[in-house]
Formats: structure tokens, C-alpha cells, sequence
């Protein structure tokens, strides 16, 4: 039995798009145990996953901080991992690549820097979809996909029927206004107008309802929608897929709920501006679709109504 190593930061969408990869991962090292490197707001999480058996906590500090880099070197070093996975293929990783395995090739250590095909540059090959680029990554490693492409991300739901009964949802849509402060190109502004619009046309039949994280509370007091909270706080990630996989349908700007939902299989549409492509982060599913304009300002709420399938 070998201990392998799969490195998974974040974020939210980003993890939810990984579940197929570490499936797989998980399916080619059965005999093998799964350790995962990961940061805190997702360590909790990833112990519900039943396709990993350790979860470790990568504090991420500085680059500079030299006792904690030489403490979590020793600590990942005692493992003596048969390979290592990065997933989250980011600077900060190959930099630990460069102190861990600085002439590892994709046999021992596999990335999109190490599984790149030759014969294309890494800014092109980082424009293909992002589950295309994980899918390669991994056959180049000698891996065989079968979820990848595919992710699912029930693993993550939890019994919320506690907040069902408190909140009396029984049927209802759930919107995601919000945005990261500095990405608000990705913020569609006409919400509460479709919130208007679906009043009007289902009328009490079903309940419209947001789910604001920790800095979204009071922005959702300007949003027409019952607030989903757990105690007066935000949902814990668990407890948000679950809101999202028992819904009707799910509308949302390009962030992590809006992948959660799509790789969870609940039907839902994404609202894209030209600030990048749903084809380029592999976000349509089955179930979920993206409506992608170059505005958003001039994107309509009823454009938006007429996508909803209830």
C-alpha cells in the first residue's frame, strides 16, 4: 500500500469541478491510501468525501516563512508519497514542487506543467475548458478517467431539514446575486426585478430565496427573497449544496454556487458577461445552462424568466 497525494486549495467552483478527478484518482489507487492537501475553509468539507482518507491543513503562508514551510515539508516529506496530484496547478504549487520533487516528471509528480502536451504553449493550453485540461492531466499520468468529465458533487450535501422547517421551503428557486467586492463585473444587477417577475407568474406556488454567505448578510436585505440563514449565520458549505440540491432551480452569477449546482445535477442557469466563457470553465451540464451576453447591465429580467424550466 502506497500513500498518494492529491493538492487542492480551493476555491469553492474549483473544488465542486475536482470531485470527478479525485474519483478517479481514488478508483486508480484503490490498494492505496488518498491524502488530500488542502486550506481551511474547505479541511472540513473534505472529510465527507468517501474518496478520501486524510485530509491535510495547508495554512498557506507566506512563501517566506521559513519555519512553516520547512514544518510542512517534514510533514508531507513522512509520508513518502508514491505520486502527488496537483489540482489546483497554481504558482504556489509548483513552488512546492521545486522544494518537494524539483525533477519529478508526470510519473511521479502530476501537473499541467508536467503532463504538457509538446507541442502547445501553457497560456494556450490554460484557455482549453477546465475538465478537459484535468482530464488530460490525468490519462498523461497513466490514470484512466471515467468521472472527470463528468464531476459530481453530492458527496458534499447533509440533512437540512431543520432549516426547510424553519424557513417552510417546500418548493422554491434560489437566487445568487452576489460576487466577490472586486469581481463585480460578474454581477448581473437586475434581480430584483426577475424576483418581481416570478411572483407574477408562479404567485405562491413557489418561494423565492438567496443564501448569503458571511460578508453577503446585509447585502441580502436588499434583495427581495427570504434570506436562508442557519441561526442568524451563513450556511456552512454542506448545508448550501443541500439548499441548492433539493431546490426547483437555481439562477446565479459565475461563482462557486453556481458550480456547485451544475455538478450537483439541480437545473439552473448561470449569467455570463464577457469576462470569460461558461465553454471555458466547463459549466454546462445536463441540467444547468449559462446565458452569456456582453453585457450584463443590458441583459433583461425577462430574458432571464423565460430560461427558468420548473
Amino acid at each position: 500500500m502506497s500513500n498518494i497525494l492529491i493538492i487542492k486549495h480551493g476555491s469553492l467552483g474549483d473544488i465542486a469541478q475536482a470531485s470527478g478527478a479525485i474519483q478517479d484518482i481514488y478508483e486508480n489507487h484503490k490498494k492505496d491510501q488518498i491524502h488530500l492537501l488542502t486550506t481551511k475553509p474547505y479541511f472540513e468539507l473534505f472529510k465527507k468525501n468517501p474518496f478520501i482518507h486524510n485530509v491535510i491543513l495547508d495554512k498557506r503562508l507566506s512563501k517566506f516563512n521559513l519555519i512553516y514551510l520547512y514544518q510542512l515539508t517534514r510533514i508531507l516529506k513522512n509520508f513518502n508519497f508514491e505520486k502527488i496530484y496537483d489540482l489546483q496547478n497554481s504558482s504556489r504549487t509548483t513552488f512546492y514542487k521545486n522544494i518537494l520533487f524539483t525533477k519529478a516528471k508526470s510519473d511521479k509528480w502530476s501537473s499541467s506543467e508536467t503532463t504538457l502536451p509538446i507541442d502547445i504553449l501553457k497560456i494556450e493550453f490554460d484557455r482549453k475548458p477546465v475538465l478537459n485540461r484535468f482530464d488530460h492531466q490525468l490519462k498523461t499520468s497513466g490514470t484512466k478517467t471515467e468521472h472527470t468529465m463528468k464531476p459530481n458533487f453530492n458527496w458534499a450535501v447533509t440533512n437540512i431539514n431543520n432549516i426547510k422547517q424553519e424557513f417552510n421551503l417546500d418548493k422554491y428557486i434560489v437566487l445568487f446575486p452576489f460576487c466577490s467586492a472586486h469581481l463585480t463585473h460578474k454581477k448581473w444587477p437586475h434581480y430584483n426585478e426577475l424576483i418581481g417577475l416570478i411572483k407574477i407568474k408562479y404567485g405562491d406556488q413557489i418561494k423565492v430565496v438567496v443564501a448569503p454567505g458571511p460578508s453577503e448578510i446585509d447585502d441580502a436585505k436588499n434583495i427581495n427573497a427570504v434570506s436562508i440563514l442557519d441561526k442568524g449565520k451563513a450556511l456552512d458549505i454542506s448545508q448550501l449544496a443541500s439548499l441548492i440540491n433539493e431546490s426547483s432551480f437555481v439562477i446565479a452569477n459565475d461563482t462557486g454556487p453556481a458550480h456547485m449546482t451544475a455538478h450537483l445535477g439541480v437545473k439552473g442557469i448561470a449569467l455570463f458577461g464577457k469576462h470569460t466563457t461558461a465553454f471555458k470553465v466547463s459549466i454546462e451540464r445536463e441540467n444547468f445552462k449559462a446565458i452569456q451576453v456582453d453585457d450584463l447591465e443590458k441583459l433583461s429580467a425577462g430574458k432571464v424568466l423565460e430560461k427558468i424550466l420548473i
